[in-house]
């Protein structure tokens, strides 16, 4: 038995493990690559394996850069099941749909632009039909039921605390006299954060895959959101300007509407001041949470139950449709817009950036992760000029980076959950998700607490596992 890191090494995107057993072949996440356009483009067309041959997909969570490619793996022949929990699945189903339309739209969008320098069209990877043909694969879990996905091949999910339905999947493989415990973290989350119920430990494992995005930094204290983002909405509504909030349609949105609702009610929000949910997605689902309590912690099925939803507001407006969200431009009062996609490489908040971006009364609002060569980290790294649709901008709006709502464990919670691991059992960690500063850091870390063997891979090196 063995496993072949296929993407998210030594970087944060494309997250893909291929695990092979009893002639067997195991698919952990299926993500889309997400940074240089050319370059990730490249990346999200090829599979360095034949998608036919699969026996299964392992989905972790929803998320674009764990979930984006399955459109295009069934479309090149996978014919086997996608085991996720009964959330993921239903977020997946909505998120792939949408991230196919927005495939299309940009693609037309870019395309028209190269049309004007003689270039040939850019093509979307896939169509809204491929989307729609993953639903058939699905086949929805509970956490902490095992159940035999292939021969020798027992998994079971465990709560990860990172968005709605994320799981940490433990893979119990048996191969002649061989018996070895494989977890994979997917994203792992905080402890304490709104809405979703805390990371649970899933027992001793013989090997871990690891994600490591933060491995190398500690997020800022949770008692600072509150006056952090009170002191930039009344420095924007002051200026008349648009707070622009670049934010995953999942987890993400709901989260900064759950403490858009707290400073609402405690009356350190200006009552006039309009929350404009440019996301359909993020509509969509928002609706997919009402229906999976399973997820939430007690603080928040609490406020459910005394008709108090920290998920309804009553400034929150919605632009549904593209004609709603070109409104906006022409919206002249201070007001907050959350919009897609998460890194800002594409969808409606790269619209609202190339409007705002060189307006001084706008504020840019980074409240998550931005990977290497994305629109978000140049923003995020204040670079004096990007690039939004092949087209240069000035950067003169305020840029606040607030790293007090990311989703993903930071160095000391990640050296805290995987500490949890015997190390005697403990043959290797596998650190994937993390670029390399991040990556080699927690590395230390991890030997510092007594694990001895802890790998970097690099794309497509495989491991024995003995």
């Amino acid at each position: 038995m063995k496993v072949a890191f296929c993407g998210a090494t030594r970087g944060v995107t494309g997250s893909s493990h291929l695990v092979s057993v009893n002639g067997k072949n195991i698919l952990l996440d299926c993500g889309l690559f997400q940074g240089r356009r050319s370059e990730a483009d490249a990346l999200n067309r090829e599979f360095p394996f034949k998608p036919s041959e699969l026996h299964g997909v392992v989905l972790s969570h929803a998320h674009t850069d764990h979930s984006g490619r399955l459109p295009l793996l069934v479309k090149q022949g996978f014919k086997g099941n996608i085991y996720a929990t009964a959330a993921t699945r239903d977020l997946a189903v909505v998120m792939l749909q949408d991230t196919a339309f927005l495939q299309r739209r940009d693609a037309e969008f870019v395309s028209k632009k190269r049309a004007r320098r003689n270039l040939p069209p850019v093509e979307p990877l896939y169509s809204l039909e491929d989307a729609q043909a993953v639903t058939e694969h699905f086949f929805a879990l509970p956490f902490h039921r095992p159940i035999d996905i292939s021969d020798g091949v027992t998994l079971t999910f465990y709560n990860s605390g990172h968005i709605l339905g994320s799981a940490v999947v433990v893979l119990e493989l048996k191969e002649k006299r061989a018996h070895v415990r494989l977890a994979f973290t997917g994203d792992l989350g905080r402890k304490q954060t709104p809405i979703l119920k805390d990371p649970e430990f899933c027992g001793d494992v013989h090997y871990l895959i690891a994600e490591s995005t933060y491995g190398n930094r500690l997020h800022k204290p949770k008692d600072e959101v509150e006056r952090v983002l009170t002191d930039v909405i009344r420095r924007t509504y002051e200026r008349g300007g648009k707070i622009l909030i670049p934010a995953f349609s999942v987890g993400r949105t709901q989260e900064m509407l759950y403490f858009f609702n707290q400073l609402y009610h405690a009356g350190k929000m200006p009552k006039d001041m309009m929350i404009f949910l440019d996301s359909p997605l993020a509509q969509d689902v928002t609706n997919v949470y009402r229906y999976h309590p399973e997820c939430f912690d007690k603080e928040m099925n609490a406020l459910i139950a005394d008709d108090k939803h920290p998920l309804r507001l009553e400034n929150v407006a919605y632009a549904r449709s593209a004609e709603d969200s070109k409104k906006l431009n022409d919206y002249e009062k201070p007001c907050i817009i959350l919009a897609g996609s998460g890194m800002a490489e594409g969808g409606r908040i790269a619209h609202h950036l190339a409007n705002n971006i060189e307006n001084p009364k706008t504020t840019i609002l980074i409240v998550g992760y931005m990977a290497e060569n994305t629109l978000g980290r140049k923003i995020l790294e204040r670079q004096p000029e990007v690039n939004i649709f092949g087209e240069p901008y000035k950067l003169r709006a305020e840029v606040v980076v607030m790293n007090n709502f990311s989703a993903h464990a930071d160095r000391a919670e990640l050296l805290d959950y995987i500490g949890q691991f015997s190390r005697s059992e403990m043959r290797a960690i596998f650190l994937v998700h993390g670029e390399d500063a991040a990556a080699q850091s927690l590395r230390d870390g991890l030997k510092e607490l007594g694990f001895k063997r802890v790998e970097i891979p690099s794309r497509l090196e495989t491991f024995e596992l003995l």
